[in-house]
């Protein structure tokens, strides 16, 4: 074949191709064997679906009011914060760097005769063990308590001195033998009131307890109260009632005014360990015990009422 009809071929096929398609536009499906070319379909477009029938409103009554539901309201999500933290000397010693759960008392009745003996007892037994803080690795003997664990009446000092931690008892020395005068000034004995500590190992030279050392011991103070549960607590010093109180004003400012500690009545006064070095100071604790006294409904004696010594 010569390239000549070969062009010639290739022109009509493409022709051929070309008004196929045209017929195809115009609605033509085949193409005739012979004679004239079809006429071209018309293009005929499908109906739409006809509306479907709405039916008529439903009137309701006159004397039916209408309801009309609200849309729902998508409330946003709550967000859930953590526990505040317990009370620390912030004032102080700053913030702790690790927030533990914020102490509470229990809800229920608190547990009477030998079951809140032995369950002190097992608190006891957990502090002779416990070496969680640096104070355990020098300390004689680990200071618990010392009284009637069903006082009305309970003392909270800051921490055990040099005899508290040769006898394993707190406020045994000069402070302690101090207090014991107060108390015996209220009517009062030794043994009819529980007296604990902030921190239950003696800190070196009897310096302030550290923040992490309290955290790491006082919810040994928080099992504590949550047993005895007594009806007033006063706070001997700035670290126990920075401890309970969580407040940053002066012991002058909070001393003989009653504040609150997870329901129980605290009342802030001198630690006998200042009445020691400030004797001037012992007429406002005897004041302050009085107010104690008062909220117990303890008589105030009207003769050698005094913390004087």
């Amino acid at each position: 074949m010569s390239d000549a009809l070969r062009d010639d071929l290739s022109e009509l096929a493409r022709l051929f191709a070309t008004h196929a398609a045209w017929q195809r536009e115009l609605g033509a499906l085949e193409l005739p064997h012979e004679g004239a070319l079809p006429v071209a379909r018309p293009v005929v477009e499908a109906a739409p679906p006809p509306a479907p029938s709405i039916p008529p409103p439903v009137t309701a009554p006159a004397s039916a009011p209408v309801v009309v539901a609200a849309p729902a309201r998508l409330e946003p999500p709550t967000l859930v914060r953590p526990a505040a933290p317990p009370p620390v000397v912030r004032a102080l010693f700053g913030e702790p760097a690790v927030a533990a759960p914020a102490p509470r008392i229990s809800a229920g009745p608190p547990l009477q005769g030998e079951a809140r003996v032995g369950a002190l007892a097992v608190i006891q037994d957990e502090v002779r063990g416990c070496t969680s803080c640096r104070l355990g690795a020098a300390r004689r003997n680990t200071v618990f308590a010392r009284g009637n664990p069903f006082a009305r009446l309970c003392f909270i000092g800051e921490g055990p001195g040099e005899q508290e931690d040769k006898q394993g008892v707190p406020f045994v020395g000069p402070a302690g033998q101090l207090l014991d005068k107060i108390i015996v000034a209220m009517g009062l004995s030794p043994e009819d009131v529980y007296v604990v500590n902030v921190v239950k190992c003696r800190p070196p030279n009897n310096r302030v307890p550290e923040p992490d050392e309290m955290r790491t011991c006082t919810p040994f103070l928080v099992r504590q109260l949550d047993l005895v549960r007594p009806e007033a607590i006063v706070a001997l010093g700035r670290t126990a009632v920075g401890f309970l109180l969580d407040s940053k004003d002066s012991m002058s400012r909070m001393r003989g005014k009653w504040h609150t500690y997870e329901g129980i009545p605290v009342l802030p006064t001198w630690h006998p360990a200042y009445l020691l070095r400030t004797p001037e100071a012992k007429a406002d604790t005897w004041a302050d015990m009085k107010v104690v006294m008062a909220r117990l409904g303890i008589p105030v004696p009207t003769r050698g009422g005094s913390a004087s010594g």
